[in-house]
């Protein structure tokens, strides 16, 4: 299902993730920055599907981890599995978050926090510009 870019394909300069993302794409996901709340389209979609990485492809969330937690960002209460993201501690002046990021291009996807719903509790807070959605027909299949 997923459309991950081959190893040859994946930028590894600065330069050349510039050309393949956008300015607002570059900015979050190798800037570590973060969109405006309440303005990715991806907060309305709860087709069946998967959120994959807009750097690389890689699928990351399946809409059945996906949940409307009121913050203005994609919330997911867990990876489509354990190796599609990679946290870390992230110490800024004002607090400290654990950082998300997609496993396999480093790209910064946003932050997880504990007061997401069960079973996991957690609440991964993601920029949907960071994402790409793919519907799929409830098999696993694209849709076409």
């Amino acid at each position: 299902m997923s459309k991950r870019l081959t190893d040859d394909e994946q930028p590894k300069t600065d330069s050349e993730w510039r050309k393949v993302l956008s300015d607002e794409e570059y900015h979050v996901l190798r800037e570590a920055g973060t969109e405006p709340a309440g303005t990715s389209d991806l907060l309305h979609i709860d087709e069946n599907g998967v959120f994959e990485c807009a750097g690389c492809r890689s699928d990351l969330f399946h809409t059945d981890q996906k949940y409307k937690s009121g913050t203005g960002w994609p919330s997911f209460w867990d990876p489509i599995d354990d190796d599609a993201v990679v946290t870390q501690r992230e110490t800024g002046l004002l607090d400290r978050r654990i950082e998300v990021c997609c496993a396999e291009c480093g790209g910064h996807l946003g932050h997880v926090f504990s007061d997401g719903p069960e079973p996991t509790g957690k609440r991964y807070c993601l920029n949907g510009v960071a994402l790409e959605f793919t519907a799929t027909n409830g098999e696993g299949t694209t849709q076409e």
